[in-house]
């Protein structure tokens, strides 16, 4: 297994270095959606155009606005939502596209991915069980796989470890949770992040997660910015920004074509 396991990582060597994430303004059915899609796709495209003119490598779609997430399968009008914002971002700009469909639907994200072409999906938990702000979420990588090798074996799933705004329901070490995510669930990389949106990663945690798994493609999900850029590659094969690539900081902000600059030339520095 361990064999066969690292064969498939080989294949699929990470040309992502640096992700930025379009947190996608409330969705038709969202507590705070205000009404037009229209305007919801203009801010999607934007922001992609930015993160492309960057040199960024890809753009994780996020239904970031839908607060609060369901644990489970989200609504049609999300997926049809999601799914326009994707064509579009897609048409807009030549770099690769993926989705992540909060808080955990992975099957609607594969169906999404699927239809726009995209390159990966984000499951925020793959594998465990985490309690979160949702309530108990348990993976679930069997379902997962089976469709995504009956729909679309091509879209990659990077999968976090120990999410963020979460615990795990036993206090099980981020190495072997690591390990469990990309042999038993078949992740394709694995992303680490802090507590919450925009926190800075435990470098610890990702010194052991690299030290126990060694030859597997690492994101670093949250906090990342052109001062910790360096050290973060001292163990990830690449990062995936939201907050600190928009305007002020802020998360909620459309992206800053000077922050997105400036980051991508943090990643260059780092090698």
């Amino acid at each position: 297994m361990l064999a066969e396991t690292d064969k498939r990582i080989a294949r699929r060597k990470s040309e992502f270095r640096l992700i930025g994430v379009i947190h996608l303004l409330p969705l038709p059915g969202a507590p705070r959606y205000a009404g037009g899609m229209d305007e919801i796709v203009r801010r999607a495209v934007a922001d992609a155009r930015v993160y492309e003119s960057a040199g960024f490598d890809a753009i994780e779609i996020e239904n970031y606005g839908d607060l609060p997430f369901t644990k489970g399968r989200v609504e049609a009008a999300t997926v049809a939502a999601m799914t326009r914002a994707a064509l579009a971002v897609r048409e807009a700009v030549g770099i690769p596209i993926g989705l992540n469909v909060l808080r955990n639907d992975a099957l609607s994200a594969l169906a999404i991915a699927n239809v726009v072409a995209a390159r990966f999906i984000r499951v925020n938990v793959l594998t465990g069980a985490m309690l979160t702000d949702q309530g108990v979420i348990e993976g679930n990588a069997c379902e997962v796989q089976r469709l995504r090798a009956r729909l679309c074996p091509q879209v990659e799933i990077f999968a976090d470890v120990h999410v963020k705004h979460a615990a795990p329901l036993a206090p099980l070490p981020i190495e072997i949770a690591a390990h469990d995510c990309l042999l038993r669930g078949m992740a394709d990389a694995l992303i680490l992040t802090g507590p919450a949106t925009g926190a800075p990663v435990d470098l610890e945690n990702l010194r052991r997660v690299r030290t126990a798994l060694p030859k597997s493609r690492l994101f670093v999900g949250s906090g990342a910015t052109p001062e910790n850029a360096a050290e973060l590659f001292r163990y990830a094969n690449g990062i995936i920004v939201g907050t600190y690539a928009k305007r002020d900081g802020l998360t909620n902000n459309p992206v800053d074509p000077a922050r997105a600059r400036r980051l991508r030339r943090a990643v260059d520095r780092a090698g």
